[in-house]
């Protein structure tokens, strides 16, 4: 498989003991095998004759990220108080991470991610990362749960995004002329895809009653799922929950989730399993609503010109949780 366009990590450790070796190797292999991320590790490498420092200089200076995976011997060889003799590797590398941290702190905070494995802990992390004043990354299981927070940090995608601002009014509030609407009532919907349908949904452990939910039966253009709602331009605020199901067959998939107003398109919302997005759209003066929801590989809009389906195995597994208009 192509690393093209994943993100590139080298993995900095201390080599101190085979059972480490081993804990180390297995994250990686996680992160690498499991997760598609572009991961490089020493041990990969000991099927040939090589140039340690120049491969570590390489995979450095190439690297999006840095793991820094703590041990009480990578601190005593990073910080110097261990013999000279004593991680040579370990020293160099970490000689390479002060220098980034040096010429740009920001960015190189960004860049440098430590990580606590199981066994370890935020003490024995060098303390020229400020792993008391800056954030770490805990891994309890090799698992996608247990690695979301550092995955969060590597794609910028975090578990908990900030919702978007609504519109200022100068401290006036401005009283609809409807009552709160949830989207799941049938009665509302002027146009509907066909494998659409109102229900309960189950998105990242969260259950939401009144779901719009994506189920295609099969690929067909209906696989990208739609509901139209008339407004009538009685609304102010669309809210809703947007995520791949809970129960998905296919737990990797990504879900993209978009807004058309009076046939204008806002800017599209994307979640993936176990990392569901919330959408707050204004909707002051709307006439007409549309809610989409597609996987990227099944379908194209059908509002843009020139779309096709896409044959694929696998069908989307989305739902807009408790949408309701304010």
């Amino acid at each position: 498989m192509s690393d093209r366009g994943a993100p590139k990590v080298v993995i900095a450790y201390a080599r101190e003991s085979e059972q480490h070796d081993t804990v180390v190797r297995l994250f990686a292999t996680f992160l690498r095998v499991h997760l598609g991320l572009a991961v490089e590790l020493d041990q990969w490498e000991e099927g040939r004759r090589r140039d340690k420092v120049l491969w570590a200089t390489k995979h450095f200076s190439e690297a999006d990220f840095i793991l820094v995976i703590a041990s009480p011997a990578y601190r005593r060889q990073a910080e110097g108080t261990a013999p000279p003799d004593e991680g040579r590797q370990a020293q160099f590398e970490s000689a390479f991470i002060t220098n980034l941290l040096v010429k740009n702190l920001r960015s190189g905070t960004a860049q440098i991610l430590p990580v606590v494995l199981p066994g370890h802990t935020v003490d024995d992390i060098p303390a020229f990362l400020a792993p008391h004043s800056t954030t770490i990354f805990k891994v309890e299981s090799f698992t996608q749960e247990g690695v979301s927070r550092l995955v969060g940090a590597i794609t910028g995608h975090a578990r908990y995004p900030m919702p978007e601002r609504g519109v200022w009014r100068d401290g006036l509030a401005t009283t609809p002329t409807r009552s709160q609407l949830l989207l799941t009532d049938r009665s509302q919907w002027v146009a509907s895809g066909w494998d659409v349908r109102p229900s309960d949904a189950w998105i990242d452990g969260v259950h939401y009653d009144d779901s719009i939910v994506l189920r295609p039966s099969s690929v067909t253009p209906q696989a990208r799922g739609f509901v139209e709602v008339d407004l009538a331009g009685a609304y102010r605020r669309l809210t809703s929950v947007v995520g791949v199901l809970d129960d998905a067959a296919e737990a990797f998939q990504v879900g993209r989730f978009a807004v058309y107003l009076d046939g204008r398109e806002h800017p599209e919302h994307q979640a993936s399993y176990r990392k569901p997005r919330m959408v707050e759209v204004d909707v002051t003066g709307a006439m007409r609503l549309r809610l989409e929801m597609y996987r990227p590989s099944v379908s194209s809009s059908p509002l843009r010109a020139g779309t096709r389906t896409a044959q694929v195995s696998r069908l989307p597994e989305l739902a807009w949780g408790n949408p309701t208009l304010l």
